[in-house]
């Protein structure tokens, strides 16, 4: 099968996906084909998180974070109503736990307000009238934290893009990229394929893809496993809401935390362990991607800073009782007991040289290419706003 495109967009995850209608929509009368090498879309990333819908009270006002969190939370609102798709818009409560943390609790609120967030500060009485269960010295109420199925939203994209009359080919790995004047040709396990531009949304193999579009994007891609549990049953009731520690302000995680899915469900995790393969969700190793974190400098830096963290983490992913006793800082009630294993994801963290894991999003160019270099949670959040934001980008290259 040979196929001829103005436009790849390579990964069908949500990000994928709203770039190739953005592209449809922003530059009109170009061919789009979107290449994933799965079956079919959403099968990494998007497909395997806890589904929220991120306010932006945590992130740099004027980042690349703040602006596309608040522009396409709008957006994803708008899309799922539109689709009838469900959404449980539960707002969330970020729990001080100790004083240590009242410090950085009153900087997400600064942030919160400066990104024009709504947020309530409340006691631990006031807390309490929000989440029964729940115990902290201080709060914040962040009414607009909402959780959807991120998966039923890209394949509402997946229509979307096909009805503009774009194409979705699966099974289509991208294996390599010779790059010419006049467009790009590449081999994958469906064919070859020829094209004028490239978008690369590759997620977890977004570097991986930009060296074989020519492109040095600076960054290696390291892969954080985050398992997920869930309450059983009768221990739902203890979270009515989200219920979120204080982060840790050097890592861009946000900490085991509990959220009511659409499902009903209450999820609690993840943890952040460092995977041994970029797609090992159940915890195995890929001999590649081993020997490549093996040889990374940046993470060898990273782990001799931060070790006594990692190994913290590595044990709670093997304890669902250090889980629970990590719960417990926030709602007291929760016993090892009332946690079920409930699948796992990774997360695709850009990291640089020098050890310094990348915080916010991040994109780069190359000849005849625009390539989303990190984009890990909360890009499903700000999908729709990242797609338009490539899109531009693309067209910037289109009518250089």
């Amino acid at each position: 099968m040979t196929v001829d495109a103005d436009v790849v967009v390579v990964g069908a995850g949500i990000v994928g996906m709203a770039t190739a209608r953005a592209v449809l929509d922003e530059l009109p009368g170009l061919d789009v084909v979107v290449l994933d090498k799965e079956s079919g879309p959403a099968q990494h990333q998007t497909g395997r998180n806890s589904g929220v819908v991120h306010s932006g009270c945590y992130y740099r006002p004027g980042s690349e974070k703040a602006e596309l969190v608040r522009e396409g939370r709008a957006a994803l609102v708008d899309l799922v109503r539109e689709h009838g798709l469900p959404l449980a818009e539960s707002g969330k409560v970020v729990v001080a736990t100790r004083t240590s943390e009242l410090g950085p609790l009153a900087e997400i609120e600064r942030r919160a307000r400066a990104g024009g967030v709504e947020t309530h500060r409340l006691s631990g009485t006031g807390l309490r009238a929000v989440e029964p269960h729940a115990r902290g010295i201080a709060a914040l109420h962040v009414p607009s934290a909402a959780a959807v199925d991120y998966a039923a939203v890209t394949r509402a994209l997946v229509e979307e893009v096909l009805a503009r009359g774009g194409v979705l080919v699966p099974r289509a790995e991208v294996l390599r990229v010779a790059v010419a004047p006049a467009g790009l040709g590449l081999a994958t396990t469906a064919g070859a394929v020829r094209t004028r531009w490239l978008v690369n949304c590759a997620g977890l193999q977004s570097d991986r893809v930009a060296r074989r579009c020519g492109a040095e994007p600076g960054v290696r891609i390291v892969p954080f496993r985050g398992d997920y549990l869930s309450l059983r049953p009768a221990a739902a009731e203890l979270c009515r809401t989200m219920i979120y520690p204080v982060p840790d302000p050097r890592w861009p995680f946000l900490g085991v935390h509990l959220t009511r899915g659409v499902d009903g469900l209450v999820h609690a995790g993840p943890n952040a362990v460092l995977a041994l393969g970029r797609e090992a969700y159940a915890g195995g190793l890929d001999v590649q991607d081993t020997v490549e974190l093996a040889r990374d400098p940046g993470l060898r830096r990273l782990a001799a800073r931060y070790w006594t963290t990692g190994a913290a983490e590595l044990l709670r992913s093997r304890s669902v009782a250090l889980v629970a006793r990590e719960l417990r800082r926030m709602v007291p009630e929760v016993r090892a007991h009332d946690l079920v294993p409930a699948g796992s994801g990774i997360r695709a963290q850009a990291l640089r040289p020098d050890g310094t894991l990348v915080d916010d999003f991040e994109f780069a160019e190359s000849p005849r290419a625009v390539h989303v270099v990190n984009a890990p949670s909360p890009a499903a959040t700000a999908a729709l706003a990242i797609g338009r934001t490539v899109a531009r980008r693309l067209g910037a290259l289109v009518h250089r």
